[in-house]
């Protein structure tokens, strides 16, 4: 599945679908009310018409309801009055917890040394 009409094809990365929520739960964290539309805004990207010039368009809004919704039943991100989302105080403290041990280099990004260098 595309993640939006200005792309030509589908994410090659298997797990495109946790970095996207991970960045969606970034965005909700630093700023706080956050709905739908304006994550497509910002998740949106210029389309490739041709010979014609680029044009802004959104992101995929069904991908971003879906991963917001998933982050709601696992207490990450609760609803606003107004309309929105919010990071919620279990949510700040799990992505305090997981941003301090990438921090300090306890997460596993595969840039251990290697001692067959020859």
């Amino acid at each position: 599945m595309k993640t939006g009409i200005h792309k030509e094809l589908a994410p090659y990365d298997p797990d495109w679908y946790y970095t996207r929520a991970a960045a969606i739960a970034r965005k909700v964290y630093l700023q706080p009310g956050l709905g739908v539309g304006a994550l497509q805004r910002k998740f949106g990207g210029a389309k490739n018409r041709g010979t014609r010039t680029f044009v802004f368009q959104k992101a995929a809004s069904g991908v971003i309801r879906h991963i917001l919704q998933q982050l709601e039943e696992i207490k990450v991100v609760e609803s606003t009055s107004k309309g929105g989302r919010s990071i919620s105080r279990v949510g700040q403290q799990d992505l305090d917890r997981i941003a301090g041990q990438v921090a300090s280099g306890g997460g596993d990004d595969g840039s251990g040394s290697s001692s067959d260098d020859e």
